[in-house]
């Protein structure tokens, strides 16, 4: 009859946890609410979507406020006042006619050009607002950099005095670290707190040696 034996099974040894775990980030960020926008896009937006009444206090705005429109009505009105002094006598001074077909058009005219006048402005008013939510993210992340850089500074300042503290147990000064490299003052400070394996070998020939002087 064949005895079994069972072989116990080799536990892996638990790995330790990494101290700085509960410290993975030294300061966490808060992002700003307001996202970079096309104003152009958004403006071009609005005015698709407006009504009727919108797009032609826009499109006579636009025409209007050219200034092709006023050569050629500067044009019409010197044309119109030559041939009634030259050609034919239908309109005479003072140019009642004339008068009245510059003026009447006038009151309407200037209603529309106001509303379009608005209706264009409103780019401008997308524009500043826009201006003003990019000016509030740039300081809220410049603070957010300054407060950043001020938990680094009190990470290694704790840090900086954990070292002190180490170095003080070890019995070295700052005296003793070489001044001239930050690197060796450090590695100084590690060899320092290392603990030193038992040379058996060298203290034997030593040993001996002193047993064959003596």
């Amino acid at each position: 009859m064949s005895s079994i034996t069972s072989t116990p099974t080799q536990q892996e040894p638990s790995q330790p946890e990494p101290l700085l775990k509960a410290h993975s980030s030294l300061f966490q960020h808060t992002s700003h609410p307001h996202r970079p926008q096309n104003t152009n896009m958004i403006f071009k937006a609005e005015k698709a979507a407006g009504n009727f009444n919108r797009q032609v206090a826009v499109h006579m705005t636009t025409l209007f406020q050219a200034m092709p429109t006023f050569w050629l009505i500067m044009a019409w009105i010197v044309l119109w006042i030559i041939a009634n002094a030259t050609i034919a006598s239908f309109d005479p001074l003072p140019w009642p006619l004339l008068l009245t077909l510059a003026s009447v058009p006038q009151l309407p005219l200037m209603i529309v050009i106001m509303v379009g006048q608005g209706l264009l402005g409103r780019q401008q008013e997308i524009q500043s607002e826009e201006q003003f939510n990019t000016t509030q993210k740039t300081y809220h992340d410049i603070e957010q950099v300054m407060q950043h850089l001020s938990a680094q500074d009190d990470e290694l300042l704790k840090q900086t005095a954990m070292l002190v503290r180490l170095a003080q147990s070890a019995g070295i000064t700052l005296d003793d670290a070489p001044a001239n490299s930050g690197v060796g003052g450090l590695g100084a400070i590690t060899a320092a707190t290392k603990p030193s394996a038992p040379s058996t070998g060298s203290t034997g020939v030593t040993g001996s040696a002193g047993v064959t002087a003596s």
